[in-house]
């Protein structure tokens, strides 16, 4: 390491809003002895549903048992109860008809459902090791008061009997889909919250995604026999048919979520992936032509798009991954997804590999999506490009160029708010979307940037290595690069996720030999410098952002560090130049690349 020319004082104020995230991530199941905060609750279902599909209705009992590895004494739990947010009236309802840009998926749809249209989740009767209990329906949320409370350390038995309806397909779940796929059911049993070291995460279900505690799932279908049925779990082989329905039995070990969509007219394929899971296609034989082919030559781009995840994140940890058509686009649970089907060939490819990855972001690591969507979506869609630019031969320098145009197309806006935001609190859902899956992309890719892109691999494996089925918050990902790069970076994370602080910084003159750079807007960043000679040679700098207290590797001519507080910097270089150009290959995200370069 170089000697740094300059010594500043740190303002540490700067890091109150991430002070919570200065605990661990939680371990799976039990309570560490060396560190009282590295906890993580669990919670096992068995469920036994019986399903309608002439009236869509389903009858359910739930035994659930729930255990508490935290520190905490605990009085209450809550249930989410997400079909409810298909009643007019609803949160999710009342937002979509008040936010200036509503969803089109959704838009005043909820509003005009009749009652044999809505959602809901009725819990008729709920027991605490065999004592009832009080509770309440609040929304999608039901308040549950507990018989005595549960200690740490103690697991209890929930046992619950419930009836519900599921909604004509609106979003993500749902019946008879735009496409004709009978039933999407995701987010469709009442689910036990998370508890964590930040408390409850009890959130209404207003338009966002999730958040769940890890467990085991043993879940009995009774459906219409001639139903084809996929999703979360592995089949087993004791298929019980009476009259004119079955039961079939799933199990799935250590995951927080449970889907299936279920179709008469489904076609499912398997593909072996060499060294890895078994994958299950479904999809309507009513497709066209062209259509149909496109699902065939999908599935050997999904084994390569397996391959490429493991390698560059490490291993998929299940038996099985499933892809369905159904839903309104696309989106991840646990062991699959649900795509639209009726797409392009590279539309299909592309949502599957967007959808794919979101095992490791979404489903393995598990950030809270409510609070971190940035992390989920953006991490996904980073790995997503990358992944497609190969498994398609796309041939980009860039792969994610366009999360950079439109991450600055939001910064000039005036609507961005700091990715610190609650994910149903932006004011518009243009802002929510450029955020959470551009600026979230944009995060990786300058961070590689900053640490260098041979350190951004390492930190990504040993990432998900280190915080795999343990819900990983942002201080996670950045003390991971710090241990890889041995760099300080808290800066990038304070600046480039707690504010709306943005990158521009300047060539501001060039007297002869001497250079001289501007930064004018308030983020920090390291610098990487190209200088043109007039003899037509070329010279690349790096200058270091002090409060690093270090450099990337690089083969760069390493010069003097800038403090941030210092808005100019000059250096002088031994020949007569031409022109000066601030990061000629564009991974910095500035706001204004009109005046990084400089001719003379």
């Amino acid at each position: 390491m170089k000697k740094h020319v300059f010594s500043v004082c740190c303002i540490t104020l700067l890091l109150t809003c991430f002070v919570t995230n200065t605990l661990s991530a939680q371990n799976p199941s039990t309570t560490s002895t060396t560190n009282p905060y590295y906890w993580q609750q669990h919670v096992d279902y068995k469920m036994e549903i019986d399903m309608d599909v002439n009236t869509y209705q389903y009858k359910g009992k739930q035994t659930l048992v729930y255990t508490n590895n935290s520190p905490d004494v605990l009085n209450r739990v809550f249930y989410h109860l997400y079909f409810n947010a298909f009643q007019p009236g609803s949160e999710m309802d009342v937002r979509s008809r008040t936010i200036a840009d509503p969803d089109r998926r959704v838009g005043d749809r909820i509003s005009k459902l009749k009652p044999d249209e809505i959602g809901y989740i009725n819990v008729t009767s709920l027991k605490q090791n065999g004592k009832k209990l009080h509770y309440e329906t609040v929304g999608t949320i039901l308040e549950v008061d507990l018989a005595s409370p549960i200690q740490p350390g103690e697991s209890v038995t929930f046992n619950m009997v419930f009836d519900a309806q599921v909604p004509v397909q609106i979003r993500r779940s749902g019946r008879n889909s735009a496409e004709g796929v009978a039933l999407s059911m995701t987010q469709w049993y009442p689910k036990l919250a998370e508890y964590d070291f930040e408390g409850w995460h009890a959130d209404p279900y207003i338009g966002r995604e999730f958040h769940g505690v890890w467990g085991d799932f043993d879940v009995k279908l009774t459906i219409d026999k001639d139903y084809v049925v996929g999703g979360t779990g592995y089949q087993q082989p004791d298929v019980k048919i009476k009259g004119n329905k079955k039961t079939i039995h799933f199990i799935a070990p250590q995951v927080h979520d449970f889907f299936w969509a279920a179709d008469p007219d489904y076609i499912h394929d398997t593909m072996q992936v060499p060294n890895g899971p078994m994958l299950h296609f479904y999809y309507k034989k009513n497709l066209d032509a062209e259509k149909l082919e496109f699902w065939k030559q999908l599935q050997p781009k999904t084994v390569a798009l397996m391959e490429y995840f493991s390698s560059h994140l490490g291993p998929y940890p299940y038996k099985q991954y499933s892809v369905m058509q159904g839903g309104d686009g696309g989106m991840e649970y646990g062991m699959g997804t649900l795509i639209t089907g009726n797409r392009s060939f590279g539309s299909l490819v592309g949502v599957t590999a967007h959808e794919l990855a979101h095992k490791w972001f979404q489903f393995i690591l598990a950030t809270n999506e409510s609070k971190h969507e940035w992390m989920d979506e953006g991490f996904t869609s980073y790995i997503s490009d990358y992944a497609m630019n190969e498994v398609m031969n796309e041939g980009k320098e860039q792969p994610n160029a366009g999360a950079y145009r439109n991450y600055i197309f939001l910064a000039k806006s005036g609507k961005e708010q700091p990715l610190t935001t609650h994910s149903d609190r932006y004011e518009f859902n243009q802002a929510y979307g450029i955020a959470a899956y551009s600026k979230g992309s944009v995060f990786l890719s300058q961070l590689g940037y900053i640490i260098g892109e041979e350190n951004l691999k390492t930190t990504l494996k040993k990432f998900y290595n280190d915080f795999k089925f343990k819900h990983p918050t942002p201080l996670d990902i950045i003390r991971t690069a710090e241990k890889v790069s041995n760099l300080q970076l808290n800066w990038y994370l304070v600046d480039f996720a707690q504010t709306t602080n943005t990158i521009d910084y300047a060539v501001k003159s060039i007297d002869n030999k001497t250079i001289t750079l501007e930064r004018i807007a308030l983020m920090p960043m390291p610098i990487d410098l190209t200088v043109t000679y007039t003899d037509g040679s070329t010279e690349d700098f790096y200058i270091p952002l002090q409060m690093m207290r270090g450099e990337k590797p690089t083969e760069a001519t390493i010069i003097s560090d800038w403090a941030w507080a210092y808005p100019t910097y000059t250096f002088n270089v031994s020949k007569d130049i031409k022109s000066v150009e601030i990061d000629p290959n564009k991974w910095m995200a500035d706001v204004n690349r009109d005046n990084n370069k400089m001719e003379q």
